[in-house]
């Protein structure tokens, strides 16, 4: 189980490294992924992913559930693009299908706590 892990939590800080530079890939969702697959499996790599940039929204995804205020900006405004894209690309019913996606999406992400800001850390 532990092997299944680890690869895991390889596979998620790989996707999520490359969303950094690939649009609508998100990053974080993947960072997080790979966080909870390095605690079972790894408990170095996870710490040196909590020293990480990436540390701040991994802590308050843990402890509270929340989203910092920035990260809902950028994925709502993709989730907007993303929904508006696919109503003008489809036609008849189906058209409404992303806009329905994204706005179940936007609900979700909106009745997350919104995460304080952290100092920080030396």
């Amino acid at each position: 189980m532990i092997l299944f892990y680890r690869l895991s939590g390889l596979a998620a800080l790989g996707t999520g490294l490359v969303g950094i530079f690939v649009p609508l890939l998100p990053t974080i969702p993947f960072i997080l992924l790979a966080a909870f697959c390095f605690a079972r499996s790894h408990p170095l790599w996870e710490a040196r992913l909590l020293r990480s940039r990436f540390g701040p929204a991994i802590i308050d995804w843990r402890e509270t559930g929340a989203i910092s205020r920035k990260g809902k900006v950028a994925v709502l405004s993709v989730f907007g693009l993303s929904g508006t894209a696919g109503y003008l690309s489809l036609e008849g019913w189906r058209a409404l299908l992303p806009v329905l996606a994204c706005a179940v999406g936007a609900i979700w992400i909106l009745t997350r706590p919104t995460a304080v800001s952290r100092p920080p850390s030396d």
